[in-house]
């Protein structure tokens, strides 16, 4: 069935904090999601199904005629490379790569210009740990948008990409959608991934489940900048590889619509984190840009399956004059911390007055309410002159580490046109500052 001209609104503010009920209809997914890859890595459309699951385009031939969603404002760090883009100049090599753990990839590959967003996690087993990697990347000068790729570590330290596609495709798992009417044609970025099984869907285990942003070749209105028109969209998998989307209620298949008119989150909605509460309480935590203040601001949505969401409001909004983040938050990553009753820490990018980002800390004790920052200083600035990432830090993805440290994965870019994915490591638990780990670690 396809979908109607009317935008439909499902999702109200809840000044109540209740919980959205979950659908009524019963999403249903063979035991093996991943299995159509074609010869073209594209998997092929299948429009809106009953059981509302829609299958991931895959690979370069899906991502023709798109526009790269990084820009100033949707997104975090880097302005948007129009469609059918002259080739660019050659990037810059860094006088230093201190805290660089990932690069671009070769030239000519899909991720060959640009790599960033990065989701890290880690599993330790019995005997050794594994660490993957999904992250954002697009190619240079081909006018196709952002996609997403896959790497894996032993130690979060050296990282290879995936081998299920090779050539220019490895490391490549999820692109552009095919369908005209899906909110997530032009590009696509990671923001959380987490594991957890569902009585939503009918086979036995846990699941991957990767939240993103999706965006369409529209424009939204905003000061200084252009910015795409993005949602957040969710996806499942058996593997971390092999994905198919979930259509949310939204008439594009996205899980939320941006808000009403004179609403602080009218214009987009980005970055969506997800955080597991506890059974039945999962909590989204994304980014817009609010008119009224003129400023990137932090909201918050509720749900009891992780499907069906429904809004809370703004939690934060941008620091005092003359702050680090005084003209904004976004891409926030909120963690749980210990036992319950201590709270929730997030790591967030911040906006200066001048369009400088860092990365600051912020603190609340339900994750709901009161989010208070940690200092007023940054916990990350930009590099020094001559830096890899010395024209701005963002994306925080933090990973907690044996013995209470932590590791913030974050993005950057440099003032010479390079982007990686970096990593710094915390002075204690209690993150106060980060130290950027040693140069070179470089990706294959």
């Amino acid at each position: 069935m396809e979908p109607t001209a009317a935008t439909r609104r499902p999702y109200r503010s809840s000044p109540s904090g209740a919980l959205p009920s979950p659908p009524s209809g019963t999403i249903r997914l063979a035991a093996k999601i991943a299995g159509h890859r074609s010869s073209r890595l594209r998997c092929p459309s299948s429009g809106r199904t009953s059981g509302r699951v829609a299958t991931c385009s895959l690979g370069r031939d899906a991502r023709d005629g798109g526009s790269s969603a990084a820009n100033g404002g949707a997104t975090s760090l880097r302005p948007p490379v129009p469609a059918g883009a002259e080739a660019t100049p050659p990037l810059l090599t860094p006088s230093s790569n201190e805290g660089l753990v990932f690069d671009v990839g070769a030239a000519g590959a899909w991720d060959g210009r640009e790599v960033g967003s990065p989701v890290v996690k880690r599993y330790v087993g019995d005997e050794s740990e594994r660490w993957f990697l999904w992250y954002h990347g697009c190619g240079d000068g081909d006018g196709s948008g952002d996609c997403i790729g896959l790497a894996t570590s032993a130690n979060g330290m050296h990282w290879k990409r995936d081998e299920t596609v090779d050539g220019e495709s490895a490391g490549l798992v999820v692109g552009r959608s095919g369908d005209w009417w899906a909110f997530d044609t032009a590009a696509l970025r990671p923001a959380e991934v987490i594991s957890m099984s569902s009585a939503k869907v009918s086979s036995p285990g846990a699941f991957y489940w990767l939240y993103y942003t999706g965006y369409i070749a529209e424009k939204v209105d905003m000061p200084a900048t252009a910015a795409l028109k993005s949602l957040p969209g969710l996806a499942i998998s058996q593997d971390g590889c092999h994905w198919a989307r979930i259509e949310g209620e939204h008439h594009t298949g996205a899980l939320l619509d941006v808000g009403e008119a004179g609403e602080w989150d009218s214009l987009f909605l980005a970055a969506p984190r997800v955080v597991y509460h506890e059974a039945g309480d999962l909590r989204m935590y994304y980014h817009s840009f609010d008119r009224q203040s003129r400023q990137f601001a932090i909201g918050v949505a509720r749900s009891r399956d992780g499907i069906t969401w429904a809004k809370l409001g703004r939690v934060m909004g941008g620091g005092p004059a003359g702050a680090f983040d005084e003209a904004g938050v976004m891409c926030g990553h909120v963690v749980r911390m210990g036992k319950e009753g201590q709270g929730y820490l997030m790591a967030y990018e911040g906006v200066s007055g001048d369009g400088r980002r860092s990365i600051g800390v912020a603190e609340s004790p339900d994750g709901l309410k009161d989010w208070r920052r940690r200092g007023g200083e940054a916990v990350l600035e930009p590099s020094a002159e001559g830096g890899w990432d010395d024209g701005g830090v963002g994306s925080p993805c933090l990973v907690q580490m044996d013995g209470e440290g932590w590791r913030l994965y974050y993005g950057g870019v440099g003032k010479g046109g390079r982007s990686g994915i970096g990593m710094a490591l915390s002075d204690g638990p209690e993150m106060r500052s980060f130290k950027r780990c040693g140069g070179g670690c470089f990706s294959l």
